[in-house]
């Protein structure tokens, strides 16, 4: 069963994705499960990031009802591979770096891989990496790394304390997408609470680190956004009627 809170904050952050359904040329839907699993890799890992790879469930194809309620007026269902279905399992890739955590050799990974994906390998459709101690927003290297992806990428940031050699780097332009129950996320806005140095916890890694908030994007290698849907094991967006 899915933690409570992550339930919580699947629920609000979808709010978002209806709220801005319009905005966004495609969506893809993540199972809160694999979220569930994924949060778990990156709190073992602090404070380093992780690599993550999926493909499309190809046993769950989108239902037509889910694409008119989450599609937005200028949707485009020709953007990236695997557009028609759920996102699948989570693997876990690297552990390392920002320097290092996109490149793994693939004669490596495939031979990891090879025992339950066979020729696939490490040819997986969408990924995801994490930002330890910043915003989910793209860097020069992360664009660079999304020109090989035929599906999405997506980041997910992660605020924590204690924050050793890199404190929490807010300084970055971009669409931001928290992923916090409601009741975190305050009127005052997610700047206030620095400003304040009033400093939500959302709970404690087996690290020791204290995890302060969350935040979730997704974007296409031509650069523009991918909105991010949350849904169970049914492929239904958790929250929504």
């Amino acid at each position: 069963m899915v933690a409570s809170w992550l339930v919580e904050a699947a629920m609000a952050y979808n709010q978002t994705s209806m709220e801005k359904r319009d905005g966004y040329p495609a969506f893809v839907l993540l199972p809160v499960r694999h979220l569930e699993t994924i949060l778990s890799w990156a709190f073992e890992s602090l404070p380093d990031e992780i690599l993550i790879g999926f493909d499309p469930l190809q046993s769950m194809p989108i239902d037509n009802k889910i694409f008119d309620l989450c599609g937005g007026v200028d949707y485009r269902d020709d953007l990236f591979a695997g557009q028609a279905f759920v996102i699948g399992e989570p693997h876990l890739v690297n552990r390392g770096d920002s320097f290092s955590v996109h490149h793994v050799p693939e004669e490596w990974v495939d031979e990891l891989f090879a025992a339950d994906r066979g020729s696939r390998g490490a040819r997986f459709t969408h990924w995801m990496h994490t930002h330890p101690n910043c915003v989910a927003i793209p860097s020069a290297a992360d664009a660079d790394a999304a020109q090989h992806t035929a599906g999405v990428d997506m980041i997910l940031g992660i605020e924590f304390s204690p924050e050793g050699p890199l404190p929490w780097f807010e300084d970055a332009e971009g669409v931001r997408r928290p992923l916090n129950p409601e009741q975190r996320i305050e009127k005052k806005g997610w700047g206030s609470w620095r400003r304040q140095r009033r400093r939500p916890t959302l709970g404690r890694a087996s690290t020791g680190h204290n995890i302060h908030g969350l935040e979730l994007i997704a974007f296409h290698r031509t650069g523009v956004g991918v909105n991010v849907w949350l849904v169970d094991d049914d492929g239904q967006p958790f929250g929504l009627e």
